[in-house]
């Protein structure tokens, strides 16, 4: 506490920047420690004051980047937050577009413990997959899963356990519609994922998303590590749960005990997710885990950005790391989307900050979305993906989809990541099996309060304790040991089971 205290009340992120983000709760009247400014207010933790007057109409700038405009005059030591900002809207164009050289990866030797797959992946766990291609089969394959659990046999075969994946769709679409192309990417992503061994994927058998066609059309007919049936074919819910337990128990007793060995990194991809940010989020824990992707890209791994609604009007700074046209080309496709999705539904891109995230500070999403990207570190962007496609190309990836986290890191586990990095500000409790998730804390008080649900406090950094790059330091490290099998906060507290949440576009009929 003593370091909290001598910390300046209100930090300046940017020589350019018009806006202080204050260090703790500042009371009217105390001096803010920058250029003789006073605090005109009560200013909350993780807030923002002026620290030069602004006129109607003035930009407001924080990290050296437009976050908005003033919305009427705002005097110098005065809060500014929704009350006086207002959104901006960027133009993104490709004139005068050069590719940004392609991050060099250096073989360092370093390596994590995993699992070799007989198709040369890699995974951070060993664990069973049941996956419900319907609803209607979700309970046949939790309560599969739970009896296998219970029964011990396969813990004692050297799993990690069995993880039921089942959700809340999967009938009444449209089969030529996007979210039906998203669902079967997602499950067949899921099948195929390094961190489960062996899967069986249950249907009903009168659904749209028919179990058969799925495995067929997404080359997963490997009857070495998968199987599937159809309730109504087997006879029922007992005979079914029944099934599925024999079945997971012949693949489990059939193949050779799995034991971890050594990995180069490049077969790590992570997935890097933020959710309940706050005003310490870009500053703090999104900043240090960009440097710790920087790490994880230049020993040769993959880390997969997401949420496209939080990259809107930071977009730029992802386009000027574009190594060639066609993944900017690519980028500018998926805003496109979104500016048309949310306009033909209602809404705009600016509704995306939550109460949450403006309690904890956060104006608009053009001071979001710089917060956000953040987290993508300053590595080339070597692809852009669509919704839980397939990552083919290492480094640093980008992959559409909603700022709603469980649909978004559904989709980037999906893509390939075998281990999730989750920044929060306001506390976030979830987990998202098979894949470990590291909590990432912004500020030292909200770590302090739910320090069991955390894994590292990047307080330290605005606490003066760390720099970012210290701290980038200590999250890949702590990668490397969770993707070694060390549990992460969420795992010890058993959570994981219940955010596969695949992204739901278009009519239900």
């Amino acid at each position: 506490m003593q370091l909290i205290n001598t910390t300046p009340p209100v930090i300046r992120l940017n020589t350019v920047d018009n806006v202080g983000v204050a260090t703790r709760a500042v009371p009217e009247g105390l001096p803010l420690g920058v250029d003789e400014c006073v605090a005109r207010h009560n200013i909350d933790a993780g807030h923002k004051v002026a620290l030069i007057p602004l006129a109607e109409g003035d930009n407001v700038i924080k990290y050296g980047q437009v976050i908005g405009r003033a919305s009427r005059e705002i005097a110098v030591g005065e809060h500014v937050h929704t009350h006086n900002v207002a959104m901006l809207e960027r133009d993104t164009a490709l004139e005068g577009f050069e590719p940004f050289p392609r991050t060099q990866v250096s073989d360092s030797g370093r390596t994590f413990m995993g699992y070799h797959r007989p198709n040369g992946q890699v995974g951070t766990r060993n664990y069973i997959g049941i996956l419900s291609t319907v609803n209607c089969s979700a309970t046949v394959a939790k309560v599969a899963a739970e009896r296998l659990n219970a029964d011990g046999e396969i813990a004692a075969l050297g799993f990690d356990g069995v993880v039921p994946i089942t959700h809340g769709s999967g009938c009444a679409m449209n089969t030529e519609s996007e979210g039906f192309a998203f669902l079967e990417r997602v499950i067949a992503g899921y099948a195929r994922h390094p961190n489960f061994a062996h899967v069986v994927i249950i249907g009903l058998g009168c659904e749209t998303n028919q179990v058969k066609q799925l495995v067929e059309k997404s080359g997963l007919e490997d009857a070495a590590r998968l199987a599937y049936f159809n309730i109504q074919q087997v006879g029922g819910t007992r005979a079914s749960i029944q099934m599925a337990c024999d079945k997971v128990l012949d693949m489990a007793r059939s193949h050779e005990r799995d034991e971890r060995r050594p990995a180069p990194l490049h077969h790590l991809s992570v997935a890097l997710q933020c959710g309940g940010s706050d005003g310490y989020s870009g500053i703090t824990a999104n900043p240090a885990l960009g440097h710790a992707a920087d790490l994880i890209v230049r020993h040769g791994g993959s880390a997969i950005l997401s949420e496209t609604p939080e990259i809107y009007g930071a977009e730029h700074l992802l386009l000027d790391r574009a190594v060639n046209v066609d993944v900017a080309r690519k980028l500018l496709a998926r805003i496109a989307w979104w500016k048309h999705y949310t306009e033909i539904n209602g809404a705009e891109l600016n509704n995306n900050p939550s109460p949450g995230n403006k309690a904890g500070g956060l104006s608009t999403i053009l001071e979001k979305s710089l917060g956000a990207v953040a987290k993508g570190g300053a590595s080339s962007l070597n692809d852009v993906l669509e919704y839980a496609e397939p990552l083919k190309v290492p480094g640093f990836n980008f992959m559409d989809s909603p700022g709603y986290d469980p649909v978004s890191v559904t989709g980037q586990i999906a893509s390939g990541a075998t281990l999730v990095c989750f920044t929060t500000g306001r506390g976030s409790v979830s987990g998202f099996k098979p894949a470990p998730c590291l909590k990432l804390a912004t500020n030292t008080h909200m770590y302090e309060t739910m320090h069991e649900d955390m894994d590292l406090n990047c307080g330290a950094i605005i606490d003066g304790e760390v720099s970012v790059e210290e701290m980038g330091e200590a999250i890949f490290e702590r990668i490397v040991a969770v993707a070694s099998g060390d549990a992460s906060a969420s795992e010890s507290l058993g959570y994981g089971s219940n955010e596969f949440v695949p992204w739901m576009v278009g009519a239900i009929t």
